[in-house]
């Protein structure tokens, strides 16, 4: 069966910058219309050659190569602005999963798109997609929703700081942890998170030793002690808070102003007013005065 024909057939504009992911750590996850732009195109800018050179090599692609990454994002993208705009296609390759999630690429993606290019973003592999969607029931108290964080800040006291943000959160919070950090990390959510919470540890995602783990907080200490080696590359998930248990949105003085005019106006419009005041969505606004008026 010929795959490639579903990729052959479709749109493959000049002009145009296309935003390839690729594999975190199994070769067979790269996709057929992946393979396909990349063997397609003029060229291909990758965070760091050579190791992009022997991941293309791996499918039989030769392309030209240029190197772009952190520390030179922006000149790096005026130099593949000029080549958009004399009608050549690039790709650009992180060096593991998809450009601009906690890598490279969202600084590239703006430059061409303020010199009036096009972007086209594939889908594809991605390490935080892969833990959320073996999560379970991980996400049941924000409704399936969950926010992802980023790498965890290096410093102490920062990463408390976001710890502490998702240990209010109604809504699981990801994120993604160096395997030296990763024992202080858990150390960390022992002291910022009650017992029955849940954490996920998710490492080594599509590889040989890949695993992950469900865990609640309670029980973080004594399988901590069963792990022989933390290197890898790690997922954190922290299970948001149940909603009544959560803290309110509204501070004492709303609360007292709520409650002196509630019953004199409709709930959708003191919501307005309520997001006026403080800020939050009117419709996070509406939760929490329906929620109060079922207690």
């Amino acid at each position: 069966m010929d795959l490639f024909k579903f990729a052959r057939g479709q749109s493959f504009p000049a002009g145009t910058l296309y935003l390839v992911p690729t594999p975190i750590g199994n070769l067979a996850d790269i996709t057929i219309r992946a393979l396909h732009i990349l063997s397609q195109v003029d060229g291909i800018a990758c965070e760091d050659k050579r190791h992009s050179a022997m991941l293309l090599n791996a499918y039989g692609i030769s392309k030209p190569l240029y190197a772009l990454h952190e520390h030179n994002e922006i000149s790096a993208s005026a130099y593949l602005l000029e080549k958009l705009r004399n009608g050549e296609r690039w790709a650009y390759i992180s060096d593991a999963g998809t450009p601009g999630i906690s890598d490279p690429g969202a600084i590239l993606c703006e430059e061409i798109k303020k010199g009036g290019c096009q972007i086209c973003p594939l889908p594809g592999p991605s390490a935080i997609t892969a833990a959320v969607s073996g999560a379970g029931d991980f996400l049941k108290h924000g409704n399936g929703g969950f926010q992802f964080l980023g790498f965890l800040p290096a410093k102490a006291n920062q990463r408390d700081e976001l710890l502490k943000v998702a240990a209010t959160s109604n809504i699981s919070s990801f994120f993604y942890e160096a395997p030296h950090r990763i024992e202080s990390t858990l150390n960390s959510i022992l002291v910022h998170l009650d017992g029955e919470r849940k954490v996920l540890i998710a490492k080594e995602l599509s590889k040989i030793f890949e695993e992950i783990k469900v865990i609640t907080v309670q029980d973080l200490p004594d399988w901590m002690k069963t792990v022989e080696s933390w290197q890898g590359e790690y997922v954190l998930g922290i299970e948001g808070v149940a909603r009544s248990d959560s803290p309110s949105s509204f501070d004492e003085h709303t609360l007292q102003w709520i409650s002196a005019i509630n019953g004199r106006i409709g709930h959708k419009e003191l919501s307005e007013i309520i997001s006026q005041i403080t800020g939050i969505s009117k419709k996070d606004a509406y939760r929490e005065l329906i929620e109060k008026k079922e207690e």
